[in-house]
């Protein structure tokens, strides 16, 4: 692409739609570029020299407050950095915030090597602890200096007069507005989730997911007489507090997976010192939960498992900033904006991904490469290097993520071969035309090779993590060769449009038990039940229940409006509408005389690669077992949200002010994927952000008593120097495992319930008597048969809320 090609197919958009005429230079989000520079202000190398100097003593010194050690720790982490970066970044992406957004990328790549370097080299000079808070700052430090180096050398430092940075405020109008309203709303979603962490309700929760709404809503109406910087401000705000509402729950490590990261975590910190070959998992390869944590924890002395709910989140919000940015690039602020929203308001963003401490780094880093692709004023060749950089630290960040968007790139890589061929006519336009696709196509081979040899090197021969990989792949190519009868994918497949063959609960349950007791059965005779005890189990499935019908509820349904089926049907709604949207959004930008932007050609081959990717999530039953169709769909759309965005916008053509009825509609929508609708109506299950209730509190939030119980456990056996194994649910083992220091093993079901062992129940077991599993991408809760297991077992402690057994 060039920048007269892309300037001139937004200029004509913009005419198409009558948009203000500061929009029509889609690059810098301002009137010309000589503005932009004279309000450029940039800090003077001596005072970051100087700020990290402080900062280096404060951070060393003993005696340092708290605060001041945070402080003074995320400035010579992030802050430093960043500030350096951006003149060196900008040399790169010119474009608007890009290079601030860009820069983040390139700090946290920073921060992980780092981190890594220490880790390596010191160890071979006899240092057994090289990741303590001295090593570990002085590497920091020396970090700091290099890029110091690096800025003097390739970007100087440009004096401005005092009064540029009044005058950079006073040329961005609608900041004050976005960063108050902004603020307000992060502090309630603080305040709620305190409120229900302590036993209160949620209105306080409530009242923060609507004004979350509001300012995306506010910000859409006012794209137009608000600057850039504001709107990405207060989206960012939005999207920080929507994740905080989910990511500061419990006074412990909640969520999913990241608490087997907090695990993972733990055990790098533990002996200061991250070796992978102590235990070779997937999970303990990627340097986002492992050193990028322990740098985080030792440099600024914050509780650590703030780092996984706050930090962590805090990078992430950033992410609809950069889809935001990259689309800005090539599109009006309205499809910009409205690509940024719907990022943020697909399901996934709002109750997974700030449980995924991995996978949000890794996001980071490909929002940070998406916006060096679509940024054409940077030089090319400087670009490319650039993305295939980020592209080596998603490997490092994340696996699925690495492997995920390879197998994307490799497929838009494809799909430009056949757009070449279609559209070639005669042997000169042949070769003129392969000419211009090398001048026009930002996606080289060598792109995609380099993150793919790097990420079966880390996964291979240096770390030797690779093995869920192989096991993946040889599945994947199972199922579509040889596919086993009654064999399905995750229930998620239901909400694509390419289907997907479904099982109810109670299936996969049967299937479940079926192939424990297969694998269980030649340790039968060792194990504490008998084939005829688990043939008289009743293994039934059973579902949380649905919160009561409200005031409100009730007057709905009398009136004929089913609410509990309602809400289940608006969230399955809005999967079909993204998708058609998204198909109807290709359509129209490839073939329809007029749109909300004009692609250019890697735009849409990524598009239609990602789209690509989730279907054939959907149709291979072990890839969305392994990594699910929800997340690849959010991931997707890095890619084709503009597309999304134009095709709403192209359905709502009709509407005299479309803008602002399409963001009414996804705010409607927000509301309800948020859980304030269902908590205002009833009748649908009750979610962890506004309730302490639901599937994801029963499983996944961790409760004081069975923490409790576990220590005690712990004390127990250290007492009596007891050997004895213990045994868990697969939850409970996964929220207790981080406290515990005796060897634990998880279970699914009582098949594999052990003669000797203890066995420990948490909260939700104990109190419900129910127990869930994950089995083939979904999760199933069943009746656990308590009655039976006591009576072969001794209660031998009981703290009201969990219980051991023995």
């Amino acid at each position: 692409m060039t920048l007269e090609t892309d300037e001139t197919l937004a200029l004509t958009t913009v005419k198409h739609r009558g948009e203000d005429r500061r929009e029509t230079d889609t690059a810098t989000g301002t009137r010309t570029a000589s503005r932009r520079k004279s309000k450029r202000f940039e800090v003077p190398d001596g005072a970051v020299l100087i700020a990290s100097a402080l900062c280096t003593l404060a951070v060393l010194m003993p005696v340092t407050p708290s605060l001041v050690r945070l402080a003074a720790g995320l400035y010579l982490l992030f802050g430093a950095p960043l500030q350096l970066w951006r003149p060196l970044a900008g040399r790169i992406v010119p474009t608007g915030s890009g290079r601030t957004l860009v820069s983040v990328g390139l700090v946290v790549i920073g921060d992980m090597l780092l981190a890594l370097l220490v880790n390596t080299v010191l160890p071979l000079v006899g240092v057994d602890r090289p990741l303590t808070r001295g090593y570990l700052t002085a590497a920091t430090v020396l970090g700091i200096g290099v890029l110091w180096w690096c800025r003097r050398r390739y970007a100087p430092y440009e004096r401005t007069g005092p009064t540029r940075l009044w005058a950079l405020a006073r040329a961005t109008p609608g900041l004050g507005m976005a960063t108050a309203a902004g603020a307000v709303t992060v502090l309630c979603a603080v305040a709620g989730t305190i409120r229900l962490n302590n036993g209160y309700g949620g209105t306080v929760s409530i009242v923060a997911s609507v004004l979350g709404g509001l300012l995306l809503l506010l910000l859409t109406v006012r794209r137009r007489k608000y600057h850039v910087t504001a709107l990405e401000t207060g989206l960012y705000m939005a999207a920080l507090a929507l994740l905080f509402l989910a990511s500061l729950r419990g006074w412990f490590i909640t969520g999913h997976d990241v608490q087997t990261e907090y695990l993972f975590y733990r055990m790098a910190l533990g002996g200061e010192y991250w070796d992978v070959s102590t235990y070779r998992h997937a999970y303990n390869a990627c340097l986002s939960i492992t050193l990028l944590p322990v740098s985080i924890r030792q440099l600024t002395g914050i509780d650590d498992i703030y780092i996984f709910k706050a930090i962590i989140p805090a990078l992430f919000a950033l992410t609809p900033v950069m889809l935001f940015r990259s689309v800005r690039n090539v599109a009006p602020r309205s499809v910009a904006l409205l690509a940024a929203v719907f990022f943020v308001a697909f399901p996934t963003f709002l109750t997974d991904m700030v449980f995924l401490g991995r996978q949000a780094i890794a996001f980071v880093l490909l929002g940070s490469a998406i916006v060096v692709l679509t940024d054409s004023r940077g030089p090319r060749t400087a670009r490319r290097v650039l993305f295939v950089v980020l592209m080596v630290g998603v490997v490092l960040s994340h696996y699925s993520t690495a492997y995920v968007v390879i197998g994307t790139l490799t497929l838009a890589l494809g799909y430009d071969k056949v757009w070449r061929l279609v559209s070639r006519r005669g042997r000169d336009r042949f070769r003129r035309k392969r000419r211009e696709d090398r001048m026009l196509s930002f996606l080289q081979w060598w792109m995609v090779l380099v993150p793919a040899v790097a990420a079966l090197v880390w996964a291979g021969p240096v770390t030797h993590t690779g093995g869920q990989l192989h096991t993946t792949v040889a599945q994947a190519v199972s199922d579509l060769v040889s596919p086993k009868k009654g064999q399905a994918g995750s229930s998620d497949t239901g909400y694509s449009l390419f289907g997907g063959k479904q099982l109810s609960p109670q299936q996969r349950l049967d299937q479940f038990v079926k192939e424990s007791e297969a694998d269980s059965s030649k340790e039968r005779a060792d194990l504490l039940l008998t084939q005829k005890e688990l043939d008289g189990i009743d293994w039934r499935a059973v579902s949380t229940a649905d919160m009561p019908l409200t005031p409100l509820g009730r007057i709905l349904d009398a009136v004929g409006i089913p609410v509990p089926s309602l809400n289940g049907a608006v969230r399955g709604a809005v999967a079909y509408f993204f998708q058609l949207m998204t198909l109807l959004g290709i359509w129209v930008v490839l073939r329809a005389r007029v749109s909300a932007f004009r692609a250019v050609r890697d735009q849409t081959t990524m598009a239609c690669a990602a789209l690509s990717t989730v279907a054939l999530f959907t149709l291979v039953p072990q890839l969305s077992v392994d990594y699910g169709v929800l997340r690849a769909f959010q991931q997707g759309l890095f890619f084709f949200a503009p597309f999304l965005a134009a095709g709403t916008l192209w359905v709502l053509r009709w509407a005299r002010r479309r803008e602002v009825f399409s963001a009414v509609l996804t705010f409607c929508l927000l509301l309800n994927l948020v859980g304030v609708m269902p908590k205002l109506l009833g009748g649908y299950p009750a979610q962890i952000q506004l309730s302490n209730g639901g599937d994801y509190y029963d499983i996944y939030y961790t409760q004081a008593q069975e923490v409790q119980a576990a220590l005690w456990l712990d004390a127990w056996k250290r007492a009596r120097k007891d050997a004895t194994p213990i045994q868990m649910d697969s939850f409970s083992y996964t929220r207790l495992k981080p406290y515990m220091a005796s060897d634990a093993a998880d279970i699914g079901t009582p098949v594999w319930l052990d003669r000797e062992a203890y066995l420990l129940l948490g909260t939700t077991p104990a109190k419900t008597g129910r127990v869930s599993i994950f089995y083939r991408g979904d999760r199933i809760t069943y009746e656990f048969p308590r009655a039976l297991v006591e009576k072969k077992k001794d209660l031998v402690y009981n703290n009201g809320g969990s219980v051991v057994l023995r």
